[in-house]
């Protein structure tokens, strides 16, 4: 007990060294699986990754401190949209945690510390006196890195959006707005201009349907069956459903859904019921990809997102949309331990406690053409369930094997079946 409370209360204040980070963050199965370990495991992971970034940024220093490394096959574009990446991919992953409500623990102190630096570093990176003002433009990758920046401001409106000051507000408005400029590719990005697009409508702004309506058409268009999306009108065998297609979907047809907005022929209640189900479906296939020893398939671009794949399992988990198939202990237990066969090697982090490109640890080959250091918070997606306050059944749930455990240990484990939705 006494070990747990020096570990919060030294989250809470930000004075855990990069060593004793690493100790907190071990990965002795029998420490872990006792009563809320689970949870003080990932807290230490989203402090980890947040706090080198929040605290900097929320003081104009953040591009001076961080000098984000570059994948060896670079393409030469502009090395700053590295910021924008570092922040915005960080924030989409943490703000559910950061919507919680604040109380007398050690965890809201923790989150009252990240929230407050978090709205500085939200002004300063619109603000263009600012040093971290980020790179708006001229590169077109703004706008991917644009939708995880306002995906966050979704997921927590309240606590980041509606405090920013009307000057930043404004700024923060006229920077997206001004995206439109970029022409997506016929793939996932048509994703980011719909969020974009999704989260002023939601602020009362002005926004353009066309954007929107295009995005879903061409996404379930692209649908193969089975819980999976195309990319394109060619299927890949990656993670990009885990990283982007299933969340962003459902989040901007949940939109659409609460501000009853009518302007074309979708029927967006019909289209979110049937993404939820295909949402369901792909976590059963991401929840069986994970091995016993929480090891799972490194396929495809963009490896270097690590633990972003599970994106869709906490998203369901914080909805309280798991299906049946996937109890609450069972995702919890084999989302913890896919970040921890990530997570236990050192070199993840490098000796300022920056996210380092690579998989298991610093393999910075594995870096595709647009690969940085910044690309890697996306990661955080993983951290989505920490939305669900530590008293919920989330987190009290006994701790399960997940259906590999079972599977190559001899135990019982459901038959797995095609859907047609």
């Amino acid at each position: 007990m006494q070990r747990r409370n020096f570990l919060a209360s030294a989250l809470a204040t930000g004075s855990l060294a990069a060593s004793t980070r690493a100790t907190a963050l071990g990965t002795d199965p029998a420490a872990r699986h006792a009563k809320g370990s689970d949870r003080s495991y990932m807290l230490g992971l989203l402090d980890r990754m947040a706090s080198p970034v929040l605290g900097p940024m929320s003081q104009g220093r953040l591009q001076a401190a961080f000098k984000p490394e570059l994948s060896p096959t670079w393409d030469g574009r502009n090395p700053k949209v590295a910021y924008l990446e570092c922040f915005a991919r960080l924030m989409a992953g943490i703000a559910p945690w950061l919507s919680l409500p604040d109380d007398n623990s050690d965890e809201s102190r923790l989150n009252s510390r990240l929230r407050e630096q978090a709205l500085a570093s939200y002004t300063h990176s619109v603000d263009p006196g600012s040093a971290d003002y980020l790179l708006w433009k001229p590169e077109p990758q703004a706008l991917v890195d644009s939708a995880y920046y306002t995906n966050a401001l979704l997921r927590a409106p309240k606590q980041l959006w509606e405090p920013l000051s009307a000057v930043t507000k404004k700024r923060l408005i006229d920077e997206i707005k001004d995206l439109r400029r970029v022409s997506p590719p016929y793939q996932n990005w048509l994703l980011f201009a719909a969020m974009n697009e999704a989260f002023l409508l939601s602020i009362g702004e002005q926004w353009d349907p066309m954007r929107i309506d295009l995005a879903i058409r061409k996404i379930n268009e692209w649908y193969v069956g089975d819980g999976w999306y195309g990319d394109g009108p060619r299927f890949h065998f990656d993670h990009y459903g885990g990283y982007v297609i299933h969340s962003m979907l459902v989040e901007i047809l949940e939109i659409l859904v609460a501000t009853n907005a009518k302007f074309n022929s979708l029927d967006t209640v019909a289209l979110l019921d049937q993404a939820y189900k295909r949402m369901q479906r792909y976590g059963q296939h991401l929840e069986r990809l994970i091995g016993p020893d929480g090891s799972y398939a490194p396929i495809g671009r963009s490896l270097t997102y690590r633990t972003a794949v599970f994106q869709p399992l906490g998203l369901l988990a914080w909805r309280k949309k798991l299906p049946a198939a996937l109890p609450e202990g069972q995702v919890r237990s084999a989302t913890v331990a896919a970040q921890q066969a990530i997570f236990r090697f050192p070199s993840n982090f490098d000796a300022n406690g920056y996210l380092t490109i690579g998989f298991t640890g610093h393999l910075p080959t594995l870096g595709d053409i647009y690969s940085n250091a910044g690309s890697m918070y996306i990661t955080s997606e993983s951290l989505v369930a920490l939305g669900l306050p530590a008293s919920d059944s989330y987190w009290t749930a006994p701790a399960l094997d997940w259906t590999s455990k079972k599977a190559f240990s001899g135990q019982p484990f459901p038959k797995d079946y095609y859907v047609d939705y």
